[in-house]
């Protein structure tokens, strides 16, 4: 892609209006040092140096989306306790709207805490349990379709916390379709949905055989000979009877696949890993956001694949800004 083509997208992106609807999280971060094992057990000790929070879940895809558009919403459940406090007062400096953030008291909000040392992560610590489900509430479907006919595109998240089910998407889709509006998706296999009508669902490779039915191989280089992996994309396509189906294949990069067309494949853009977690909340934030800008659905997978080719060389929940993938894209220029 010419860099003249990639600035009227992302410059188109920055009026667009987004919600993200899914389960929303708190991802805290303790950062420190080893020196010595444990005395008590065979166990590293941190020595902690400072603790970070970030919004997490479906609250990361929005925070994505935010380094690029002026106008995100946010649409799920947290719980009546600090954490929801923490991550509502976080949505809020990030300028990401909490209009359709509900609070359920029977349900804590999911934290998920990350131990690091020397940029290493040794071990994480989830406090979660399943929330209310879309549909068990009145006037969070009430919101949703409110906040989706005001919107440019729309982004369901599915962690499998069970804020997503089926008559909630559909009701949501129904609204979408009704106005015309742009929906994705990043699914999740515990949670098996139907999409009627989407434009594009993003599953990663273990995801995407899971839902196919079909058994899980390695990888295969050149990924085009990747046969298993051909076939799971167009089982899939009429699975699902989506637009798109995007698998993301790790160091592989990702593959497009759409009905009538080849398959297109982007090689992964990484030039280091440190972290891969929340990059695929990255691809499926800047794919969406590039299909609502304009762009094609191969020129919307390159530019997510750029987006998490820079995050996964980043440590803690992380996201990118336009400068950094401009300049990636003028490293594949020059290179």
């Amino acid at each position: 892609m010419d860099p003249q083509r990639l600035q009227h997208i992302l410059d188109s992106a920055t009026s667009k209006h987004l919600l993200v609807l899914g389960d929303l999280m708190l991802d805290e971060f303790v950062w420190g040092n080893v020196g010595r094992i444990s005395p008590e057990a065979p166990v590293p000790i941190v020595e902690v140096q400072r603790e970070s929070s970030y919004p997490g879940g479906a609250a990361n895809v929005a925070r994505n989306l935010r380094e690029f558009t002026n106008s995100v919403t946010m649409l799920g459940v947290i719980g009546a306790d600090q954490a929801g406090e923490k991550l509502t007062s976080l949505l809020r400096e990030e300028g990401i709207s909490p209009e359709g953030i509900f609070t359920d008291s029977q349900a804590p909000t999911i934290v998920k805490t990350r131990i690091i040392a020397q940029r290493q992560q040794v071990v994480r610590v989830d406090r979660e349990q399943r929330t209310v489900t879309g549909s068990g509430r009145v006037d969070i479907l009430e919101k949703a379709r409110a906040l989706v006919a005001k919107s440019d595109a729309i982004l369901f998240e599915d962690y499998g916390k069970g804020f997503l089910d089926q008559e909630f998407v559909d009701a949501v889709m129904e609204t979408a379709l009704a106005h015309k509006i742009l929906v994705t998706c990043d699914p999740n296999p515990k949670n098996p949905l139907e999409w009627p009508g989407i434009a594009t669902i993003k599953p990663n490779r273990s995801e995407a055989f899971t839902v196919a039915g079909v058994p899980l191989t390695p990888p295969v280089h050149p990924v085009e000979n990747d046969e298993p992996l051909l076939r799971v994309g167009n089982i899939l396509l009429e699975r699902w009877q989506a637009g798109a189906v995007l698998i993301t294949l790790s160091e592989q990069g990702m593959m497009l696949f759409r009905k009538d067309h080849p398959p297109y494949h982007t090689p992964t853009r990484a030039r280091e890993i440190y972290d891969v977690s929340g990059a695929g909340d990255t691809v499926i934030s800047l794919y969406t956001l590039a299909l609502a800008a304009g762009a094609t659905p191969e020129e919307a997978a390159e530019i997510a694949n750029h987006a998490a080719g820079i995050v996964v060389g980043k440590l803690g929940t992380a996201t990118c800004s336009r400068e950094e993938l401009e300049q990636s894209f003028q490293n594949d220029l020059v290179s």
